[in-house]
């Protein structure tokens, strides 16, 4: 009775191990409404040579405007007329002069309006690539400050797990010393203390990795530390939003469907501007003729219009191309809204399954992992179980805080995609919901499974991929 009341009052005494009592309902404002995150998407928003190479794009666009619309050049044409070869016969012969002529086309009616159209059509796409790269440099931030979050909580759990580890192995050498258990227990967890030892180095190497992203992107020198106040535990999970309006969202602010329409106008306006090239520009022309002496000047005006007598070959041909153009614009346009509309249900679809593995890895799951382990270590205190017990507890608690972690990271990075329009595809959450092991827990914890998300940074690895590999 004696070592039952003394094992329930270990139990119920041991230290909570729990990580920013994930538990709890988060507090604090989204990730995207971070003030610290604000900062530094302003920043990259001034600094990102990207921006500046589409805005110079766009003014170079914008320059072509007025080209379009101003009247071809006026000529410019001085002659002259001679008599024979044996000297100049100007103010002796009467067919003997100077010429002066100018000349100056005009389109014909319409043409300079649709030039500059079409070429006001390509300023817009210059703009919506604008709007592309904005979203991407926002996006590429919000990832990368996602991710230094992560590495930051990865580091915290790592000295928790080594705070577990330490007190096993104090377990373990007083059971040792008095004789209730063998050496191999204490030298296990002795092993993986030294192993845990080994994989902090790693993560603060890929912390310093992340903080050298961030610089990049906001224009500092790579070492500039960052301070971050959160973890990914405070941040609250957002509201699923309604499927046909988060589609009409995405659709008017897409860059690409912007872009692939704004072609197909493109394309009928050519059509429009090849039907008119059908009429012939008018050229008219004026000069005078002085000859010198006592001969009067004479002068001459015409009026001149090309001949399309080619149209068939030409202006045809060039309707019928700019008609399969923007046939072929416009069904682009169709499939990127099929595959925006794709888009934007899968990752609904993934973000309301994270959003209850989020609500049970906070209401229960972590809250009974954590009472495992305490009862665990109570138990193989006073011999109840052995250390093989110690180590499947230990696996699966820390299981349960990474995949808890990876699955908060997974919903934020769904939120970001969504916020960048993009047409990426989502990664798949069942890593996250399942939970992947934490290494250094034992022989009997899985690798840890942490893949790119939607949207994620190329740049951005996961961390627990490189803890797996350790």
């Amino acid at each position: 009775m004696g070592r039952w009341l003394a094992l329930l009052l270990l139990v119920f005494s041991a230290p909570r191990v729990a990580a920013g009592e994930p538990s709890s309902i988060p507090a604090g404002p989204p990730l995207l409404d971070d003030p610290a995150l604000h900062i530094l998407v302003n920043e990259a928003m001034e600094k990102r040579p990207e921006l500046a190479q589409v805005r110079a794009q766009i003014r170079a666009e914008q320059e072509r405007v007025p080209q379009a619309n101003v009247l071809p050049d006026p000529i410019l044409a001085l002659g002259i007329q001679n008599d024979g070869f044996s000297g100049i016969q100007i103010g002796k012969m009467e067919t003997s002069y100077v010429s002066i002529m100018a000349s100056q086309t005009f389109p014909w009616a319409g043409k300079r309006g649709l030039r500059g159209e079409v070429v006001g059509l390509g300023k817009r796409e210059a703009e919506a690539d604008l709007q592309r790269v904005l979203l991407s440099v926002a996006a590429d931030v919000d990832r990368a400050y996602l991710d230094l979050l992560l590495v930051r909580d990865q580091i915290r759990l790592f000295a928790k797990l080594e705070s577990l580890w330490a007190q096993s192995e104090g377990i373990a050498r007083v059971r040792y010393e008095s004789g209730e258990t063998a050496q191999s227990d204490l030298l296990r967890a002795q092993l993986q203390r030294n192993r845990l030892r080994q994989q902090r180095w790693a993560l603060l190497a890929e912390e310093h990795r992340r903080i050298a992203i961030l610089n990049r992107l906001r224009g500092h020198p790579l070492t500039d530390p960052i301070l971050t106040t959160r973890t990914l535990a405070d941040l609250p999970d957002p509201a699923l939003p309604d499927p046909d309006q988060a589609v009409k969202a995405a659709e008017s602010a897409s860059p690409e469907l912007k872009k692939a329409m704004l072609a197909g106008e493109q394309a009928d306006r050519r059509v429009a501007l090849a039907s008119r090239e059908r009429w012939p520009d008018v050229t008219v022309n004026a000069g005078i003729m002085p000859r010198g002496g006592s001969f009067p000047t004479m002068w001459q005006a015409g009026v001149a219009i090309n001949l399309p007598v080619w149209s068939a070959q030409k202006q045809s041909r060039v309707m019928a191309e700019n008609r399969a153009r923007g046939e072929s614009a416009r069904d682009g346009a169709e499939a990127i809204r099929q595959l925006l509309c794709q888009r934007v249900h899968e990752r609904l679809a993934v973000l309301g399954a994270l959003l209850e593995a989020n609500r049970l890895y906070r209401s229960g799951l972590l809250i009974e992992s954590d009472a495992t382990v305490s009862s665990t270590l109570a138990q193989y205190r006073v011999g109840r179980v052995s250390f093989a017990s110690v180590l499947e507890a230990l696996a699966g608690y820390l299981s349960d805080l990474n995949g808890f972690l990876d699955s908060v990271t997974t919903t934020q990075n769904i939120v970001i995609a969504e916020q960048e329009i993009s047409l990426e595809a989502p990664g798949s959450s069942a890593a996250s919901m399942g939970g992947p092991a934490m290494p250094g827990a034992g022989a009997t914890s899985a690798s840890v499974s942490s893949g790119r998300t939607a949207g994620s940074s190329p740049e951005a690895d996961s961390a627990g991929a490189s803890m797996s590999r350790m």
